[in-house]
């Protein structure tokens, strides 16, 4: 086990990587999907479930527990790998996301955010120094920088100022966190959909200087294709040796577009919301098991597939105990679409590996272009 966080790049096949992040807590395979344990639970599934999908690691959300149930208190219990009974990595986000999204419950200064929490009403200041402070309370193993991260699309002046503000605060953070050994620190690029302000930004964090880089303030209204055009040179600024992670993406689609423009890490709710609410991700498209059109099908939700749901249960099961209301639906789809978006990244590091992500990549779209469209 080594005593720090480190990267390692094994392979590139174009823009597309392949490598490992080494923690105290165990290896993290990249390109790597992150399941999303907001309140310290991926929902629908137990820990050793979500890492039976071949998950490496885990994200946490600081908003939430800093709320319910505190991160003093989680500290207080030995922190947030034993509270939640995941011993592997976890990386948590800075707050910054959800505190953006209370729009008229909160105030931005230089200082920080002040907000109404959207639980009780009750007020709580979050700065840099503090979300550094609660992310240590929980015991992170990757911390993210606190920044600010306005909706798309938004005015050039807008993007340049809140950027700015970030850079600031990702200074900051970085006082704030300190030297800690066996724990990574990453700062989050910003600048919307402009390249010049993205280059400013990832300037401003390697002169800092971070254990890692994301690219943030994407996947907030811009489009898909707009995010691509963003991905096409906004990697290509931040350093080669150190990973690459690409905040709340995504669909399938989106994921596999983001390796083939050099990202390392990913991570989004999609999967476990998806799946307690009907719907199925399989490499021939999602299937939406709540339609009729399932109700005596015998088949599995995909052939080739080996989770449970898929290599003990049939479509028809699976539509009647969600018609039903049974807990059991929201388990099995879950378990389902985390297996298939962790069988895509393990596809994708072989294929990086070998040299053929082309050629995956082709067979990829392919199959799903075969695949039946369903209404939702």
């Amino acid at each position: 086990m080594t005593s720090k966080i480190s990267f390692e790049l094994n392979a590139t096949d174009g823009a597309a990587r392949t490598g490992v992040i080494s923690t105290p807590r165990g290896e993290i395979r990249t390109p790597a999907f992150m399941p999303v344990g907001t309140a310290a639970t991926v929902k629908a599934m137990l820990p050793e479930s979500v890492r039976a999908t071949g998950a490496d690691i885990l994200l946490g959300n600081t908003y939430h527990l800093m709320l319910r149930p505190t991160a003093e208190r989680i500290d207080r219990l030995g922190g947030l790998h034993k509270f939640m009974n995941w011993e592997r990595p976890i990386l948590t986000d800075s707050g910054g996301f959800q505190v953006m999204s209370l729009a008229g419950l909160r105030k931005l200064t230089e200082k920080g955010v002040t907000f109404k929490s959207h639980i009780d009403g009750s007020k709580h200041e979050l700065t840099p120094e503090r979300s550094m402070e609660i992310q240590r309370l929980l015991g992170s193993d990757i911390v993210m920088c606190f920044d600010e991260c306005p909706a798309l699309p938004a005015d050039r002046d807008r993007i340049a100022e809140s950027m700015r503000l970030s850079m600031r605060w990702a200074e900051r953070s970085r006082e704030a966190f300190g030297d800690r050994p066996g724990h990574a620190l990453f700062g989050i690029m910003q600048g919307g959909l402009e390249p010049d302000l993205r280059e400013e930004s990832a300037e401003a964090l390697k002169k800092i200087g971070f254990d890692g880089y994301a690219v943030g303030g994407l996947a907030v209204g811009e489009g898909h294709e707009a995010m691509f055009g963003c991905l096409d040179y906004a990697p290509g600024y931040l350093p080669q040796d150190k990973p690459r992670y690409l905040m709340g993406v995504g669909k399938p689609d989106d994921i596999v577009g983001a390796v083939a423009r050099g990202i390392d890490m990913m991570d989004c709710v999609l999967p476990s919301r998806s799946g307690r609410t009907g719907q199925a991700f399989t490499r021939y498209g999602v299937v939406n098991i709540k339609n009729a059109r399932h109700q005596e099908d015998p088949r599995p939700l995909d052939e080739n597939c080996s989770c449970p749901a898929c290599s003990s249960y049939s479509r028809a099961y699976l539509h009647h105990v969600f018609r039903s209301n049974e807990m059991i639906s929201g388990m099995l789809l879950t378990w389902h679409n985390l297996h298939y978006f962790q069988e895509i990244m393990q596809g994708m590091r072989d294929a990086i590996a070998e040299g053929r992500f082309a050629a995956w990549q082709k067979t990829f779209h392919d199959d799903r272009a075969q695949g039946d469209i369903e209404p939702l």
